[in-house]
This record gives structure tokens, sequence and C-alpha cells, in this order.
């Protein structure tokens, strides 16, 4: 019977199986439903995800497999369907079009289409299209009742009911125009920025480097932009960097940072940098991987109101007692299931499609 409290079990076993499957290693535990028939073929695609895609290391493939299975713990779930009206009305069938910036980065989608009782129809990026239907298979077996609820598409999409598609802001104008006839959530491109203000200890830029590095840089609770106050000195800022510095041996990022860098050079622009990661003042959010904007702020009043004023182009804020829903530093890449990636809540709008 496909009842909520089904559909969340289903996915606390999900959850249960990924702990397997950490950066402290994979380990293959006792008593894990349908371990025999899962863990190897899960650990292969972990393999194959990393070979097709050489900015899925082990290391971030592996973080993002911790992350979810720390994610599916009943009482996360349970916290965040609370309070939603979910599967009352009529089962729809939603199409989600994913992106493919970073491993598993549709899943929360994936998840938010399944627990509220809804069919999903997935269109992945050729970039990060092994991970998802592995896990898929795994819940069809946990949750049988899940069987035809869930399907893959390459092609075009068939017929749906409503539609989230994640994007960049180009694509975004295409899938407004698109789908404006369905429900939908079109989602745009996204930084995240960092306001310093001198006071930051070291272990705050430590901290810092995990926001700024994690994923390469390329998620969009990824740190691309910094503000600092007037003759901001970034001494201390780059020492916080400094244990990120083998980042340059992945050949994908080190061939990045020469590229930038040269542009940069030619292109006369005043940079600093340190040999793995390049910094430049920029009103720009979407920095360049290998590199860091900045921007210099008058004061946290004129700051806090151009944050307001630019929202829509912000996915976090990294900071210390200085904004409301500030995050903290070296958390961005651990959101909770109730941070939604453009501020729009997701269980809301399936409950009402």
């Amino acid at each position: 019977m496909d009842t909520i409290q089904n559909r969340i079990e289903a996915f606390i076993k999900l959850g249960v199986f990924l702990s397997q499957f950490s950066q402290k290693g994979i380990e293959k535990k006792e008593n894990i439903e349908h371990n025999e028939l899962f863990f190897d073929g899960f650990k292969h695609q972990l393999k194959i995800a990393e070979e097709n895609n050489k900015w899925f290391t082990n290391d971030n493939l592996l973080f993002a497999t911790q992350s979810w299975s720390k994610a599916l713990s009943e009482k996360n779930i349970q916290q965040w369907v609370a309070n939603q009206n979910l599967g009352t009305n009529t089962p729809k069938k939603v199409a989600i079009i994913m992106a493919g910036n970073i491993p598993l980065v549709g899943f929360h989608d994936f998840l938010s289409v399944l627990i509220s009782g809804h069919t999903v129809l997935v269109k992945q990026s050729s970039n990060d299209k092994h991970l998802l239907p592995f896990l898929a298979k795994y819940l069809e077996y946990v949750a049988p009742e899940l069987k035809g609820k869930i399907s893959f598409t390459e092609d075009k999409l068939p017929k749906f009911d409503a539609v989230i598609a994640t994007g960049s802001n180009n694509t975004a104008r295409y899938f407004e125009y698109y789908f404006k006839g369905k429900p939908n959530i079109i989602r745009k491109s996204r930084n995240s920025v960092a306001v310093l203000t001198g006071n930051e200890t070291k272990q705050d830029f430590e901290n810092l480097s995990d926001d700024v590095f994690r994923y390469f840089g390329l998620g969009c609770r990824s740190v691309s932009k910094l503000f600092v106050p007037k003759n901001y000195n970034f001494e201390c800022f780059f020492k916080g960097m400094y244990n990120k510095q083998d980042i340059i041996n992945n050949a994908k990022y080190a061939n990045n940072y020469d590229y930038n860098k040269t542009v940069y050079l030619m292109s006369e622009f005043d940079i600093l940098e340190n040999g793995f990661l390049m910094i430049k003042e920029d009103q720009s959010y979407t920095s360049p991987i290998a590199s860091i904007f900045y921007e210099y702020y008058d004061s946290t009043e004129s700051l806090k109101a151009k944050i307001k004023q630019e929202t829509a182009q912000i996915q976090c804020v990294v900071a210390n007692n200085f904004i409301d829903n500030e995050i903290a530093f070296g958390q961005t890449q651990h959101p909770e299931l109730w941070d939604y990636a453009d501020g729009i809540n997701t269980l809301t709008f399936l409950s009402e499609i």
C-alpha cells in the first residue's frame, strides 16, 4: 500500500544503505536490506561516475552519498514533512530536469516528488546519469509500491502535469517559455557569498575553505564571491585556504587554473593568487573555476541592502552575526532537507498542483 509513512520508511532505508559509502571509506555492513543485490553494484556505479566525469572525484562522490545518508534519517524526514499537506490530492506526473554540476544534485527534487505521492519522470544531465537510476532500483526493492512511479528519459519529455527544471540563466528563459502552460519551478543560476569583516579567526578561514573548494566550487552553495571592508588584507584569507593546496593536483582543476590565470594576465587584470586560487575584484557573483571575486563594501547597512536587493542571485550568505538566515563558515555544503534551493518550498508546490 502506498502511504506517506511507507514512502518515508523507504527513504530511511535508502539512507541506511548509503551509510556504507562515506568519506571514511566504503564498508559493507550487516543487516541492510537487499545488500547482496545492491552493494557491489552501487560501488561499481560510483566508479563509473568518476570515470565519466572527472569533476566527480571519489572524495566528492562519497561526500555526496554521506551527506544524503545523514539527511535521510527518520528524524530529519519527519521534521521536514511535518505540517505539509502531502498525498491528499490526486497523484500527478511531475517531470524533473536535472543539472549535472555536482553528484546527485537533483536528488532533493526526486525525493520531494515521491514523498509527496506523485509519479516522477526524470531527465538527467549526461554529466550525472549513473547514480540515481541505481538508487531508484533500490527504492523499488524496499518499497515495491514505488514500481511504475519512477521513470527516466533521455528524449523529449512525454506527457506530464508539472515540472521542476534547473539550469543556467539562459536555459531558464527557454524553460519559462516552454513550460509556461504547466505548474512549474524554474531554477536559475545562483552563487554563494561570504561576508568578511577582518575579525575572522584562523579556524573561520579554514572552515571557509570547505565552502570554497568542495565540488571544485561548481555548486550553487559554493562560495564564489567575498564582500570585504575597504583596505582589507587578504593574508589571513590565503593562509586559511592553504590547507586545500592539493586541489591543484587534479588535472581538470589545474587546467582551468592555468587557463583563467592566462586570460586574467593577458587582460592585465589585477589579481592575487597563491598557486591554486586567484582572487579578483569584480562585481559579478559567478567566478570562473579556481578563482573568487571580491567586492569592497562601505558600511554594513549598505551591504545588507545590496544583498537583499540581489537575493535572487544568491544561494547562501556565509557570515558571523551579520544577517538573518546566514550560514556559519564551513557549513554551506551541509543543507537540511528544508533548505530549499531557491527559497521556494518544493513540498508546498507539490501539494498544490
